[in-house]
């Protein structure tokens, strides 16, 4: 497949259009050229999940993503910053990094800003994923938030804004006061317990184990690629 072809087909969105042969090249470009990937740091805005990579396919349902087109990490790292139509906004899928899938990239769009949609969501990516994680920072205003479930139940979150909050049992790594008065006091926030749950995404390098290609997929069936042309470079 050449570059004008691809280069085409992204352009017209007739990604969802393509014959099996043709998926099976595209998926093959995106394996060959992760393979000459360095991993680097990603940036997910304050906002991303963890799944396992070995269940990750669940994810695309749980969050209701479609029209997914395989990618590199490089190619799908600023995915902010790429064009869409309409309300269908892009959101990435990593490779498998360390065993784990991280999701990120307008999230405000494709959850919602609301409590209860953020814990649905995590709660959806488990049920169907076997585990999840949510991760949300905003340093401006305070909030700090990191939350684990499995198999569609929350087992453990830590919510700090104001006052911390938590729910669940502590985890075996968390390396907690001995006040009697409050059991959880010394929870790590998500600059440390996302690298002990799963990734850190600000620590990603060449020492991370990288497997497979990542995809772009967007939050409305039916709408293609059209004009994602950032992504071929080929």
């Amino acid at each position: 497949m050449t570059r004008s072809r691809l280069g085409d087909l992204i352009a017209t969105g007739l990604i969802d259009g393509l014959d099996p042969r043709d998926r099976m090249l595209l998926e093959r470009r995106a394996r060959i050229k992760s393979t000459g990937d360095e991993p680097f740091p990603l940036d997910p805005r304050g906002w991303w999940y963890a799944v396992p990579g070995a269940m990750y396919e669940g994810l695309f349902e749980a969050l209701g993503l479609h029209d997914r087109f395989p990618v590199t990490l490089d190619e799908g790292a600023d995915v902010e910053d790429l064009p869409f139509r309409g309300d269908a906004v892009p959101t990435f899928v990593t490779p498998e990094l360390d065993g784990w899938r991280l999701i990120f990239g307008n999230l405000a769009d494709l959850v919602g800003l609301g409590w209860d949609e953020w814990m649905g969501a995590v709660e959806r990516l488990s049920a169907l994923c076997g585990e999840a994680q949510m991760f949300y920072e905003d340093p401006a205003g305070g909030a700090d938030i990191w939350v684990v479930a499995q198999k569609g139940l929350i087992r453990r979150r830590y919510a700090a804004q104001s006052n911390p909050e938590w729910i669940g049992d502590p985890l075996p790594w968390e390396e907690l006061g001995v006040d009697d008065a409050d059991p959880n006091a010394g929870t790590a926030r998500v600059a440390h317990a996302c690298g002990r749950l799963s990734v850190d995404p600000g620590e990603i390098g060449a020492t991370t184990r990288v497997r497979g290609h990542g995809w772009l997929a967007l939050s409305r069936p039916g709408i293609g690629h059209e004009n994602l042309n950032a992504l071929v470079q080929l």
